[in-house]
């Protein structure tokens, strides 16, 4: 895939674009944010570092998301809970930490190019996240092959997650869209509810709660 690598490091950028051309990848480099708001688009992935010379990599970030829906893995020395919840609310699909091993950059490179491509393709009734089956049309719902009872406030926050597999969804997002109002709702209702649907679902790790931020169905 052609990668964007947004890095001020000569040191890292050179040992990244190194191994990415190893494995098949076509990367290109540029060290500045607003190098970065241009060449993004002819890559089919974007690898943001934060600390850039010209301006801040959130800011950039947000600028991208107001663009382009394309993958953004942002890559950065960065670690506090406070930086990496920003990240995911401004749009980034995953958050990774220097130092990382290659192996799991190139995983979570394949990973979200392959949801962005499951988002932009035609919407689909019928979600399938491992043997979990959801059918948004017809709110039904099967685990294994057997259809399963959910309240209609426990179907709705499986349905907004499931239009995202494989996505963060914040908190807010979720009682906004499941309640009409993230100001409005009871943060207490979304924990019970999201505690019975994981209770009924029987599959320990599909639901996958992200610390400070939200949730997310599937790998």
């Amino acid at each position: 895939m052609r990668v964007l690598l947004v890095e001020d490091d000569d040191g890292v950028a050179d040992a990244l674009v190194e191994a990415l051309r190893a494995h098949g990848h076509q990367p290109t480099r540029v060290s500045r944010g607003a190098d970065a708001l241009i060449a993004h688009r002819d890559a089919d992935v974007v690898l943001l570092d934060l600390g850039l010379p010209d301006e801040d990599g959130l800011e950039v970030l947000r600028k991208l998301r107001k663009v382009d829906t394309q993958p953004v893995l942002v890559l950065t020395a960065r670690g506090d809970e406070r930086t990496v919840v920003r990240g995911l609310r401004l749009g980034a699909d995953d958050y990774l930490v220097k130092p990382v091993r290659l192996a799991e950059l190139l995983a979570r490179m394949d990973a979200v190019v392959r949801r962005s491509a499951a988002r932009s393709a035609a919407p689909d009734d019928i979600v399938r996240v491992s043997d979990v089956e959801i059918d948004l049309e017809r709110r039904r719902v099967s685990v294994g092959g057997e259809e399963i009872s959910l309240t209609t406030k426990e179907f709705e926050l499986l349905a907004v997650l499931a239009r995202r597999p494989g996505t963060a969804v914040s908190r807010q997002q979720l009682m906004d869209e499941v309640w009409g109002d993230a100001f409005v709702a009871v943060s207490r209702s979304l924990d019970v509810h999201l505690t019975g649907l994981r209770s009924k679902l029987r599959r320990p790790g599909l639901l996958t709660t992200i610390r400070g931020f939200g949730y997310r169905l599937g790998d």
